[in-house]
């Protein structure tokens, strides 16, 4: 057996090790790159996405019941604030936190400093797992306004297309 990181062939046992997110067989020299795996314990119902699955069946012929629909809620004005101090009350890193909600670290990092609006699972899962209120409902009687994005965000090739569609219109006129 080789060493996934260095090539070497491994004398002895091998080390499993989490290197940048990805889980690895290495050497003992090696295994002081990254942080050990600890194999996740099995759950005593490993059978519940089955059972799941089947009560999707069942229940998709009922109306949908007024908690599955929430179009109508917002995420709260300040939710990095919040969620950061939900985090660090509950002495949570990044890390911690993305393995309890099955998320991955720079989506955490975007959420708390602003940069990204987490969507209504995103916004579930945070609320589930720190115990906080982000979402609800609109105010009543204000339009939705369309929010810039902030001033150090690059431009995405959909900027770019929209932007030379609008020049190509400009010209006909």
């Amino acid at each position: 057996m080789q060493c996934e990181v260095c090539g070497q062939r491994i004398i002895g046992k091998p080390r499993m090790v989490i290197i940048e997110g990805a889980k690895m067989m290495v050497c003992e020299r090696c295994s002081s790159l990254g942080s050990p795996y600890i194999e996740p314990e099995a759950k005593k119902g490993a059978y519940l996405p089955v059972l799941r699955r089947r009560l999707k069946k069942v229940t998709a012929a009922k109306k949908p019941s007024p908690r599955m629909v929430l179009e109508d809620l917002e995420v709260v004005e300040d939710f990095g604030r919040v969620v950061r101090k939900a985090r660090e009350r509950m002495s949570l890193s990044h890390e911690d936190l993305g393995r309890r909600i099955g998320e991955k670290v720079s989506v955490l990092k975007k959420v708390e400093s602003g940069r990204m609006i987490p969507d209504l699972k995103l916004a579930r899962k945070l609320e589930h797992a720190l115990k906080i209120k982000l979402l609800v409902p609109p105010p009543e009687g204000l339009e939705a306004v369309k929010v810039p994005p902030p001033p150090n965000v690059e431009p995405t090739l959909g900027d770019v297309v929209h932007l030379k569609m609008g020049k190509a219109e400009k010209r006909r006129t």
